[in-house]
């Protein structure tokens, strides 16, 4: 597939274009097929630059919402009712929700290959797999902040949305066939109605290379260099990695230059763009110097969770034996039905319960209150009861 097969569409980027568009979806029949790209790696935001739309009688649509200033109000009508179809929703639903698009139902391509078993869930194999269509590889890492976007980005972004609902319906038949399918919608229902993720308790502890610093001290700089890095990175849009590399915050907060100066001789440092920001990064270097030792980071993120698993052995051998034991549970029953473990529960809550096992028995409600839906809990209880009873 090289180019739309009812040709490259204008891009919507007036009201009055959008009025029309927006007309002509709602017009259509059956589901719609929605898209997102964002300029991930390129900007802080994760917000939409580009919506794309296809649906039977209407084709397909390509939406500026940067050119339409964020206010996509008569297509947020149009999409209210019909059935989206998207790959890997959980990744757009968030920006789209930030343009006031949200599904009223949702079939997710991506997971229903997961339920189905297919070795290979990407959207390029999967049309190839059961569609017999090739896929051009495109720009989905590309800046999509760009502008005036090329034009073979476009192509790329419409043939995205080309094939989703042929791909629904084959996907439909086969998870019907294998009994899935009314675990596939309580799975589109749990992605639909998701709630944001909380914020991270202590996200600077995700720097990349933070291994390499041990003492409180570098931790503290390392800490206040990756916030004084996020604090620009919003302010300018810019992707935080492209503000300052990762590596270059270690090496800063393990080297602890003495001066601004000394500073700017250290790699990355000494490029231009960051010897006029040496006096802002050393800044927050000085303030982890100047911490009293109480303010100082020590161990690991804090966490209401239990501890990594690898110290279940020595802390806690029981816990670690009913985690085993559950894992093998699992893994029978993901042989079984052709479903990824991890699709099965979700690994958290296993550790969860294996850690803390449900009082008197209990694990059909405490699967319930850790998210799990109905299939998992009609198909997982019986099998984890005896693994997770205590009495």
């Amino acid at each position: 597939m090289l180019s739309p097969a009812d040709g490259l569409p204008p891009v919507v980027e007036s009201p009055a274009a959008l009025v029309a568009v927006a007309e002509t979806v709602a017009a259509g029949t059956g589901p719609v097929a929605v898209d997102a790209e964002r300029a991930s790696g390129f900007r802080y935001s994760q917000r939409a630059y580009l919506v794309q739309l296809r649906r039977a009688g209407a084709g397909t649509a390509l939406v500026d919402p940067i050119a339409l200033r964020g206010d996509l109000a008569p297509l947020a009508a149009a999409l209210d009712g019909p059935e989206w179809v998207l790959h890997a929703a959980s990744q757009d639903l968030a920006c789209l929700a930030e343009l006031d698009l949200r599904p009223a139902s949702l079939f997710d391509t991506e997971l229903a290959g997961r339920l189905a078993g297919l070795p290979r869930v990407g959207l390029g194999p999967m049309v190839e797999n059961l569609l017999g269509l090739s896929l051009e590889k495109g720009h989905g890492a590309a800046d999509w902040s760009r502008r005036p976007l090329p034009e073979d980005w476009l192509v790329y972004a419409a043939l995205d949305v080309e094939v989703l609902i042929e791909l629904r319906d084959v996907l439909t038949g086969l998870l019907d066939a294998q009994g899935k399918l009314e675990w596939a919608r309580q799975e589109f229902e749990a992605v639909r109605t998701a709630p944001p993720p909380a914020p991270r308790a202590e996200p600077w502890r995700r720097t990349s290379g933070i291994h390499k610093v041990r003492r409180p001290r570098p931790l503290a700089a390392v800490r206040e260099l990756w916030q004084a890095r996020d604090t620009l990175a919003a302010e300018r849009d810019i992707a935080p990695g492209r503000v300052l590399p990762d590596a270059a915050i270690v090496d800063a907060a393990v080297r602890n230059p003495a001066s601004a100066e000394a500073l700017a001789a250290l790699p990355v440092f000494r490029g231009r763009s960051q010897r006029r920001l040496a006096a802002y990064w050393f800044d927050a270097l000085r303030r982890a110097a100047e911490l009293p030792e109480a303010e100082l980071p020590r161990g690991s993120a804090p966490t209401d969770g239990p501890p990594p698993v690898s110290r279940w052995a020595d802390r806690a051998p029981e816990a670690a034996d009913r985690l085993t034991r559950a894992r093998a549970v699992l893994a029978e029953v993901s042989e079984e039905y052709t479903v990824p473990v991890e699709n099965l529960l979700q690994p958290d809550l296993l550790r969860r319960m294996c850690w803390e096992p449900p009082v008197d028995g209990e694990v059909r409600g405490a699967l319930a209150a850790g998210g799990a839906r109905p299939w998992q809990i009609e198909l997982l209880a019986p099998l984890l009861e005896p693994v997770l009873d205590t009495r």
